[in-house]
């Protein structure tokens, strides 16, 4: 009968978000900046599963060695990073995703590896570790995985997780996550057992038009800014937006309809500038856009 190792099923837990806290009950790691990944290490095979259950092995060949680092069968959970000047650095890990020709994988594996950073084992030598406290897990962890062959092991510290989070915010990485020391680990399910803490950005961008949906009515704003009279689009934002926002936008369209800006987004309505708003986003893309914005809202100044 297959056991957790041979199904490779497993859907990594999920986490709720929050501000930053102290809490002596929790730990807090960095948060990094990647691809989340399940890794099913043999004595002589690795095995490596997006969570969407999709083996993704081939596509990183520096990894197949990770073996070697564990003295039993495991499985770990953990996270695809790629360094550039020593952070990490998701868009050139998202270039190297989605290559599909091997000499290509093979070149860049070499020139640049990837690195896997396991943060929990939920599977040992035959046993299913999900049922224990998680200082338990990653003391069964330290013992059985040793680092090398582009395997790494995840730091963390006790407590202090608002003075962490201040020196994440200065080093501008992604955040940190705080994980209660004695939650299990729960395949798929998000709970506040781990708590992701956000560096995010604030900026001041001009509304520059929206996107309608079926009624006619505001959907999406289309941001952008101006860079030496230029205009520069940033993206479009959904989340957030009141309804007395959306009314407000309309009727500023109805009354200065603007040319187009840009052909990227059919059906907007244009807009000529004059309304500003706050919007929260984690980080530029490659692209200059944004990533993950929030709508905060009209400035009325």
């Amino acid at each position: 009968m297959k056991d957790l190792f041979d199904k490779k099923c497993i859907s990594p837990m999920l986490l709720n978000q929050s501000e930053p806290f102290d809490d002596k009950d929790y730990i807090y790691e960095l948060k990094l900046d990647g691809i989340r990944c399940i890794a099913y290490l043999d004595r002589n095979k690795v095995t490596l599963q997006n969570k969407r259950y999709k083996d993704v092995t081939e596509q990183y060949p520096e990894l197949k060695e990770m073996f070697k680092c564990v003295k039993n069968r495991v499985i770990l959970d953990g996270e695809l990073v790629m360094l550039t000047d020593g952070k990490p650095d998701f868009y050139a890990l998202q270039t190297r995703s989605l290559m599909t020709d091997k000499f290509r994988i093979e070149i860049a594996a070499k020139r640049n590896p990837v690195q896997y950073v396991a943060y929990d084992i939920l599977y040992n030598d035959g046993k299913i570790l999900t049922d224990l406290p998680l200082y338990r897990r990653k003391k069964i962890l330290s013992e059985n995985v040793v680092e090398g062959n582009n395997l790494s092991i995840s730091r963390f510290i006790e407590e202090r997780g608002k003075d962490f989070f201040k020196l994440v915010k200065k080093e501008n990485l992604e955040g940190i996550v705080a994980k209660r020391k004695d939650g299990l680990y729960h395949i798929g399910k998000r709970t506040s057992d781990w708590i992701k803490i956000k560096v995010m950005k604030d900026e001041e961008l001009s509304v520059l038009g929206y996107k309608p949906d079926d009624n006619g009515e505001v959907k999406d704003l289309i941001l952008g800014d101006y860079d030496n009279g230029k205009t520069v689009l940033k993206g479009s934002v959904y989340s957030g937006i009141s309804r007395e926002e959306k009314k407000i936008i309309k009727k500023y369209a109805e009354n200065n309809r603007g040319t187009p800006y840009s052909d990227k987004y059919k059906d907007a309505v244009w807009i000529k500038p004059g309304l500003i708003g706050t919007v929260q986003y984690m980080a530029e893309t490659d692209k200059h856009s944004m990533r993950q914005p929030v709508w905060k809202g009209l400035r009325f100044d």
